[in-house]
């Protein structure tokens, strides 16, 4: 409430994605590319035999579209969470300051980009492996909530710390082993919240469709835009919040009681 303008962060990483995703259409529709992706395999009627319509270009042309849009979202959410914590630390972050912050880091969080883009596609592809195969679905699915779960605090040590991505990585895995409980309880809260949103929206953009579509079609975005903005805002500061106190500080504006509460360290962690 101090700062509403960290709502902007997820709506400028949204209109970049889409941004991207215009020009990428621009250039694939141009190279055939689209054409490619839509049919990727042909059948030849001199050899019998289908044959691939994928070329390196389209190879070239997803794959960077692909990683570039995954720059974007993890650079201004390193914005955000940086003015977050500018905030929780007593000083009165802006705009300008987040994505100054994050731009001195932008070395790292582009190397932090690629690696979660890596481990997403072959995320994607065991997914796409282990359709029809129900324990090959578990797998991958424990495997992405273990990958989420450990690389919960890359991003806030990043733009904290000034370390590289793989040392972001051991120690964002150091700190999840003794506060996995709490980052549990993030995720599973906030993608309940995701959800109510996701409700609200549909159930505006439907109320003003039915009066006139003219009408619902802006109104639905702009509530889609603030409503899964003000989400992602929320959890950017959250997670802030979280990686301080998990470091032993005192985030100003949380309460300390609030922050415990979230945190549920193992018996061990506890013990110590």
């Amino acid at each position: 409430m101090k700062d509403k303008e960290l709502i902007f962060f997820p709506i400028m990483g949204g209109i970049g994605v889409l941004i991207l995703l215009g020009v990428f259409f621009a250039i694939a529709s141009v190279t055939g590319t689209l054409d490619h992706l839509e049919e990727p395999n042909k059948f030849n009627p001199n050899t019998g035999l289908e044959e691939s319509m994928i070329v390196p270009v389209d190879i070239i042309l997803a794959g960077t579209t692909f990683f570039a849009a995954y720059f974007i979202i993890i650079f201004f959410n390193a914005a955000l969470i940086s003015a977050a914590q500018e905030r929780l630390r007593g000083g009165d972050p802006n705009v300008g300051s987040g994505l100054s912050h994050a731009a001195k880091h932008v070395h790292t969080i582009l190397g932090w980009a690629i690696i979660a883009a890596v481990v997403a596609l072959i995320l994607m592809y065991l997914r796409t492996r282990s359709r029809g195969n129900m324990m090959g679905s578990i797998g991958t699915n424990l495997l992405s909530s273990g990958w989420a779960m450990i690389t919960f605090f890359v991003v806030p040590i990043l733009v904290t710390e000034g370390v590289g991505p793989i040392t972001a990585m051991k120690r964002s895995t150091n700190l999840f082993t003794a506060t996995w409980g709490r980052q549990l309880t993030s995720n599973f809260g906030f993608g309940i919240i995701y959800i109510g949103v996701m409700l609200v929206v549909g159930a505006i953009t439907a109320l003003f469709s039915a009066i006139s579509p003219i009408i619902g079609v802006p109104i639905g975005v702009v509530a889609f835009s603030i409503g899964i903005g003000g989400v992602q805002a929320m959890e950017g500061i959250f997670k802030a919040a979280l990686y301080d106190y998990a470091r032993g500080e005192k985030p100003l504006i949380f309460q300390e009681a609030d922050l415990r509460s979230a945190y549920a360290p193992q018996p061990a962690a506890a013990g110590a």
